[in-house]
């Protein structure tokens, strides 16, 4: 089953004494980016967390945030270093003396020098609430693989229809293969007499210059190879993992083998159908960026 790279989830965890939401937003990328923003009190565990988001989402650009609240929480949040507050006034007096300048300000620019103002966090955070926060996150990513399965299936269906088609136009070239060799038989027999007018030519080296050129020009190989690719990328479709990178490489050989028919069938009719499978694979390429 194929996986978008796109996906959204979020959990909220409120017991009455802590809140804690997290959220987590994917987007399609080449590879596994992650941006992690956790709260500092649980900064240690950021390694923990990105060993679980790489097991969970695979690929993409990854976004995950998490906001963690206590109820109640009349503890300061911020301290002041005493000593250093004083140092920093004690100067300011000192150059304030000695160009005769008022004190009135000394104490405001004192309190907002460098590393006078601390945070107080909160340390060594019990595992129970660790226990909480990661329960949140594993939420999270359960609705965000949900949403992003979700996406797939659609994503899922646009494909099958676009290889369809490919095989729609696949048959109508098939069918008209063998108009076209007789097209370029009758052809190549009036240039030539035209060419060689009552002078004659060799009949039987006119048919073997006109098997080489037909052979120089046949497709049935190419045809083959391309029902072969198409059926392999609907195997790969059906798999239940996700096959992103394999379904690449695989378009990859289908429009390789598309080109080459059109480039030798050199055939009006041939070429329409051509354009309109070279237009569908285009879409499976686009939609193609943004599967897991």
């Amino acid at each position: 089953m194929l996986k978008s790279m796109t996906g959204f989830g979020q959990c909220t965890i409120d017991d009455g004494q802590v809140q804690i939401t997290t959220e987590v937003r994917t987007l399609n990328s080449k590879f596994l980016d992650l941006n992690i923003r956790l709260p500092k009190a649980f900064a240690d565990k950021e390694i923990e967390v990105r060993n679980l988001l790489s097991e969970k989402l695979e690929r993409g650009k990854v976004s995950l945030s998490i906001e963690y609240q206590r109820y109640g929480d009349a503890e300061i949040k911020q301290s002041y270093n005493e000593k250093l507050f004083i140092a920093y006034y004690s100067e300011l007096r000192k150059l304030a003396d000695r160009v005769i300048a008022p004190y009135d300000q000394l104490f405001e620019l004192a309190l907002a020098s460098p590393d006078v103002i601390q945070l107080k966090l909160k340390e060594n955070n019990s595992d129970e609430e660790w226990t909480r926060v990661k329960s949140s996150i594993n939420q999270a990513l359960a609705k965000c693989d949900e949403f992003r399965r979700s996406e797939g299936q659609v994503l899922e269906k646009m494909l099958k229809t676009c290889c369809e088609i490919i095989y729609k136009e696949l048959t109508e070239i098939t069918m008209l293969d063998p108009k076209r060799i007789d097209r370029m038989r009758e052809k190549l027999k009036g240039n030539v007499a035209t060419f060689f007018g009552e002078e004659g030519f060799d009949t039987n080296r006119l048919e073997q210059e006109i098997i080489f050129y037909i052979e120089k020009l046949d497709i049935n190989e190419e045809k083959v190879r391309l029902k072969s690719h198409l059926d392999y990328f609907v195997s790969v479709l059906n798999e239940s993992q996700g096959n992103g990178k394999k379904l690449g490489f695989i378009s990859q050989e289908i429009g390789r083998e598309i080109n080459t028919i059109g480039s030798k069938a050199s055939d009006a009719e041939i070429q329409k159908h051509v354009v309109v499978m070279k237009e569908e694979l285009e879409k499976i390429k686009e939609q193609l960026n943004n599967v897991v």
